[in-house]
């Protein structure tokens, strides 16, 4: 304390001596000031003429009023219990003494057992935008639900069922059976500006119908929560915590503009903001799952860095690359994806400055834009190029290279039916893992020859353990440019074989 004193008393003796020396200059080099030569502020300090003022007059300004708002949402957003039934695993138990004897004694690294797990309940909310029952929520409050239980704000309890869920965009699509339900309208979250009144209305901490009020802190804001996902969250210090998630993001007129997703906190509890997915993005991606039953994504097929990236932790040589083309915001590619979008159309070191006339400042801007897309969809990207802005139109192709629609194609295109290994097989055969075949049918697993019986220990690489984990490799492998899956195994006897499956449909 002392020493910010003396620190502080320094500087102002340093400025009065300053002030005094300035003082004898000015009288010795100068005339002195008269009344008609002094001047003004505003003549000293010029600001830019085309700064605008918020068009209040401050006698007719009033408290936003968002008691309708408010009323009209409460009655649209649900309460979701999702349940993850009990069920019967089989693991492993490792013998502590195999690390050093191994096979000596024949217990071959541990011994199987069945071991339950208990029941798991989660909460969530939901948003009702449809009259006959379709609910929009997070991915995340229903993901790996067997039973899922919606709750309205007036009492009335349903069975939900799901349509869809992306969990790129954390976002899934839920049913449930009912007329002439209360819905929110959409709204269009591009109109949304900074400092904009917005109500986060959801069932926070297992409390339902809870609204919150704040504003808009920031857009196209990206967090790096969802691997490979698409982020572009609307920023709000309206209090958002557990059990808000899939809740609704609600404007001062009433709209829907955004589904909150995301709290970001040291404490695991609200400590001022929280995130939203926007409806620019939502609006699309429930729309593919309804009528698609999976999300059509554009994708343009390139890597590259912000201009402006907010951390600074670029390299010297982006950095010089970026000082180099003389801009400040925008996308600078660093590498064009073979069968991409862009593939022959943009070049490494183009910076891509804007999509369809709205400018692009940073990566979550970019994904918010192509998020709007569908595979087959024109699009103008504005890009510089060896210092000249230049329009490049381009076609829009997906995660195939194609601008086919992609089917939502599960385990059903197999015709095979699957169960994970029982222990007395693993046991017999000296095996951890595995997944059996046991029964096949017409589909694509007979067309590559595979049989009954069949133990399936690998697929497209990776080791399969379960039947529900089989299933996300067939999923992965569907959305590939060249899907195959290729499977790796052992059958009963111990013959080993190898399959490659073809997944393409016409």
């Amino acid at each position: 304390m002392k020493q910010t004193t003396k620190f502080f008393l320094g500087a102002v003796a340093v400025v009065a001596v300053s002030a005094g020396v300035a003082g004898v200059t000015s009288y010795m080099l100068a005339p002195e000031p008269t009344q008609n030569n002094t001047l003004a502020f505003d003549e000293i300090f010029q600001p830019n003429p085309n700064t605008r003022l918020a068009a209040l007059n401050a006698a007719d300004m009033q408290p936003v009023d968002l008691t309708q708002a408010a009323e009209n949402s409460v009655n649209a957003v649900v309460h979701i219990k999702s349940t993850q039934e009990s069920k019967t695993q089989t693991v492993t138990v490792r013998d502590p003494f195999y690390e050093f004897f191994g096979d000596m004694f024949g217990n071959r690294g541990g011994q199987q057992r069945q071991v339950q797990t208990p029941e798991r309940v989660g909460f969530g909310s939901g948003v009702i935008i449809s009259k006959d029952g379709y609910i929009v929520t997070n991915n995340h409050v229903i993901d790996n639900a067997d039973v899922i239980s919606v709750k309205l704000n007036d009492g009335r309890e349903f069975k939900g069922r799901i349509i869809g869920a992306d969990a790129s965009t954390d976002l899934a699509l839920v049913k449930i059976e009912g007329e002439d339900l209360p819905t929110i309208p959409v709204g269009d979250s591009d109109q949304l500006k900074i400092g904009e009144w917005v109500l986060a209305v959801g069932n926070p901490f297992n409390m339902t119908s809870t609204v919150t009020a704040g504003i808009v802190s920031a857009k196209a804001r990206s967090l790096g929560v969802y691997n490979n996902g698409v982020e572009s969250f609307i920023q709000t210090d309206a209090a958002i915590n557990q059990g808000n998630s899939g809740g609704a993001l609600v404007n001062a007129k009433g709209e829907l503009v955004g589904i909150n997703s995301v709290l970001y906190s040291p404490t695991g509890s609200y400590s001022g903001y929280g995130f939203a997915i926007p409806t620019s993005i939502m609006t699309k991606v429930i729309a593919d799952l309804k009528q698609y039953g999976t999300v059509q994504r554009a994708m343009l097929g390139i890597k590259g860095t912000a201009v402006n990236d907010e951390q600074q932790m670029l390299p010297e040589e982006i950095k010089e690359k970026i000082k180099e083309a003389g801009v400040t915001e925008g996308i600078l590619v660093a590498e064009v994806l073979e069968n991409g979008s862009a593939s022959g159309l943009l070049e490494v070191d183009d910076v891509i400055l804007a999509i369809d006339g709205k400018k692009i400042k940073t990566f979550g801007e970019l994904q918010e834009a192509l998020a709007k897309h569908r595979p087959g969809d024109k699009v103008t990207l504005k890009v510089l190029r060896h210092k000249k802005e230049q329009n490049i139109e381009m076609v829009l192709k997906n995660e195939q290279g194609t601008t086919k629609v992609m089917k939502d194609n599960g385990m059903e295109i197999l015709g095979a039916a699957f169960r994970d290994l029982p222990a007395e097989l693993k046991s017999g055969l000296r095996i951890n893992t595995g997944v059996e075949v046991t029964g096949v049918t017409e589909g694509k697993m007979k067309e590559a020859g595979v049989r009954k019986g069949f133990i399936i220990l690998k697929a497209n690489g990776q080791t399969v353990k379960s039947v529900k984990q089989l299933e996300e490799i067939v999923k992965e492998a569907n959305r590939s440019v060249d899907q195959v899956l290729f499977l790796s195994g052992i059958f009963p006897s111990g013959k080993r074989a190898n399959y490659a499956v073809d997944l393409t449909q016409e």
